[in-house]
């Protein structure tokens, strides 16, 4: 009887989420929704950020904890699954950092200022002194998070490419100088997602630091009190003036999470100024609300089992282990594996 040809294995997926606390509809929208999908499909590693968030918020670190708890749980009841995935904290595998200082010693300076978001967000958070070397060697920590684990693909968006780019020029160049005849870091590709857009409260993009988000946590009140302040399209200065869905943040929401039916009921109101926006407004809280409810079910099931800190923890060991393989493997090819044998170990006892 012929075998069965072999189960091809999954391609791994790596990602991560920095720890500023509670998750909002764009982390969800933007990252999370399709990691919930990628678990399913391929060998899934997703990690809480804390180190990188110490890039920018290192005066003051008193929330990491909290933060890291509080991403976990907003992981799980988005639906990741720790029997499907690995979760687990940056900071709890001492690895990342080791590999981090050895690509430090081989990576030009310029590699790192020529990355856009370096400047970028140096204006963006004027208000903070980011003249640090954590902040410039960000993508080269997020390299060693990348390549500890051998991904396949790491799941982004466009304005985050050049990451990825950056982490296979190193690869390459560590595999130049320490592997060529077999090359030990694989250079993995950008699994592009395409995110529908999601304004904030404000119409510009939802962030925190912005100040302009709606969490998934957030009571139904909340919820309707945040989008009641939302702007909309502003061809609408009166209630009998004609809008245009395709130029409202409130559209955009309905786009994401309102059914056909109501989506279908927006356009032909906004557009002969058949119904106002404050009623528009209540129908995109309707069915943002009705998505999240099982989210927030879910969160509370977690919190009520206190079980959050041991799933985490289950992860940290399986991160580790896959770490520390790829680990020996880079210090041996670098030449800084060193064993002493038992005569050799016995001559240095007689010498001292």
């Amino acid at each position: 009887m012929p075998s069965s040809p072999p189960i091809p294995a999954k391609k791994r997926v790596l990602s991560g989420m920095r720890s500023t606390g509670k998750l909002h509809l764009g982390n969800y929208v933007g990252a999370l929704a399709n990691w919930v999908k990628l678990q399913d499909t391929h060998d899934c590693f997703f990690f809480i950020a804390d180190w990188h968030a110490l890039t920018t918020d290192y005066a003051d670190p008193s929330e990491v904890n909290v933060n890291v708890d509080e991403v976990a749980l907003d992981w799980l009841a988005a639906g990741l699954d720790p029997d499907k995935c690995v979760m687990f904290v940056q900071s709890h595998v001492l690895q990342h950092a080791e590999l981090h200082l050895l690509f430090s010693m081989i990576t030009p300076l310029g590699w790192l200022e020529r990355v856009p978001t370096y400047k970028d967000q140096q204006q963006n958070l004027s208000g903070k002194d980011l003249t640090t070397y954590g902040f410039l060697g960000y993508p080269l920590l997020m390299a060693a998070d990348i390549l500890i684990y051998k991904a396949d693909f790491v799941p982004v968006g466009e304005d985050q490419v050049v990451h990825i780019e950056l982490t296979r020029e190193i690869a390459r160049r560590f595999n130049n100088f320490y592997a060529q005849k077999n090359p030990l870091l694989p250079e993995p590709q950008p699994l592009l997602t395409k995110t529908p857009k999601l304004p904030g409260t404000d119409g510009r993009k939802m962030s925190k630091s912005y100040d302009n988000y709606i969490l998934l946590s957030d009571s139904e009140a909340d919820i309707r009190k945040k989008l009641k302040t939302m702007v909309t399209d502003p061809a609408r200065v009166k209630r009998t003036d004609p809008g245009n869905p395709d130029l409202c943040p409130v559209g955009d929401l309905h786009k994401i999470f309102s059914d056909a039916k109501t989506l279908e009921n927006v356009y032909a109101g906004c557009r002969t100024a058949g119904i106002g926006c404050i009623e528009c407004k209540g129908w995109a809280a309707d069915n943002l609300i009705k998505t999240i409810a099982p989210m927030q079910e879910r969160r509370r099931e977690y919190q009520q089992k206190n079980v959050v800190r041991e799933i985490v923890a289950a992860g940290d060991a399986k991160a580790r282990s896959v770490a520390e393989a790829t680990m020996k493997q880079v210090r041996e090819v670098m030449g800084l594996s060193h064993s002493i044998s038992p005569a050799s170990a016995g001559a240095t006892a007689r010498q001292k």
